[in-house]
């Protein structure tokens, strides 16, 4: 019985549950001291992606942590895609577009929050990928064995076992 959950994986998101309480007061004080130059779309824009950041990375780490530790695919498949689509890009926008008026420190923790997200992305594909073939071998080996014991034997009337006459 091989264990399949990945052990970089399961580290980065265990540091990640404690970094991002971090990573959401940085941003939501600077936020609040940046408010009032930001023009009235960034404004909209910022909150709304606070929220969006903020609900999709507490179910995002659920996820991570049920897919990894218990070896689920659909939870570990889910994780990723939400890894992938929404987080990674917002996190990219808020690092890179500079009509946000970036401070230092918002650039530094969105820098170490963008590279937990690469590297959770890079490392849940990997992850996944093992599951998904080693579950895969597992059912084809279960249904040979199936196969094999309803084949008749050599001193077997042709009937399967279990059949009657």
């Amino acid at each position: 019985c091989e264990i399949l959950s990945s052990l970089p994986l399961q580290m980065s998101l265990y540091f990640n549950v404690y970094f991002f309480p971090f990573w959401w007061l940085i941003t939501v004080a600077i936020l609040y001291l940046k408010y009032p130059v930001l023009s009235d779309y960034y404004k909209f824009i910022l909150v709304t992606i606070m929220i969006l950041v903020s609900l999709t990375e507490l179910i995002r780490l659920y996820l991570g942590y049920v897919g990894n530790l218990l070896e689920k695919v659909p939870e570990l498949a889910g994780f990723w895609l939400l890894t992938l689509l929404p987080q990674l890009p917002v996190i990219l926008f808020l690092l890179f577009n500079e009509g946000l008026k970036i401070h230092s420190l918002e650039r530094a923790v969105h820098i170490v929050f963008a590279s937990f997200l690469s590297f959770q992305v890079i490392a849940a594909f990997f992850t996944l990928k093992r599951m998904v073939n080693t579950l895969a071998t597992r059912f084809r080996l279960t249904e040979f064995h199936r196969l094999e014991e309803q084949r008749p034997g050599p001193g077997n009337s042709g009937l399967a076992p279990g059949s009657s006459s």
